[in-house]
């Protein structure tokens, strides 16, 4: 059924809460996760980004890499991606490219005005997968939604 499943990460306990649910699913049908984390920074304008982007970049890896070794030793084989560029984006383009099977992703659960104004990475994703997209609110965990 799903052979490849797709967890965008961002570095917060929230989008990890997730990983619980996953690893089981992952275990059951030994299924290859796929962590993403997207990467982008602001620069000054007039300022090189490059150093920037590379070392978020670096950055990313790092942390994934650390969740990788975690992952591992439940003996859940896993692929890493740290694309730079806009999240929904590069979580789509990912999920064509390497033809997941699943998205699977928490979601801050914010609404209204928070939406509005921060927009919302799931709902984007959500909208425009053409493949099933799974989302854990944090309502749903022990992770207070503002705990990053």
């Amino acid at each position: 059924m799903y052979q490849s499943i797709l967890v965008p990460i961002d570095g917060s306990k929230l989008a990890e809460a997730i990983l619980p649910e996953v690893e089981e699913l992952a275990a059951l049908l030994e299924a290859r996760l796929h962590l993403i984390m997207v990467s982008r920074v602001n620069v000054l304008p007039g300022l090189d980004p490059t150093n920037a982007q590379v070392r978020v970049i670096h950055l990313a890896q790092n942390y994934l890499e650390k969740l990788q070794k975690q992952l591992i030793v439940k003996n859940i084989d896993v692929e890493l991606h740290t694309p730079y560029g806009d999240p929904a984006e590069k979580i789509l383009e990912v999920c064509q490219r390497d033809d997941i099977d699943l998205i699977a992703m928490s979601t801050h659960g914010r609404g209204g005005i928070g939406r509005w104004l921060l927009g919302s990475i799931a709902d984007k994703v959500m909208r425009h997968s053409e493949k099933p997209v799974l989302l854990l609110r944090a309502s749903n965990t022990n992770i207070d939604p503002s705990e990053k």
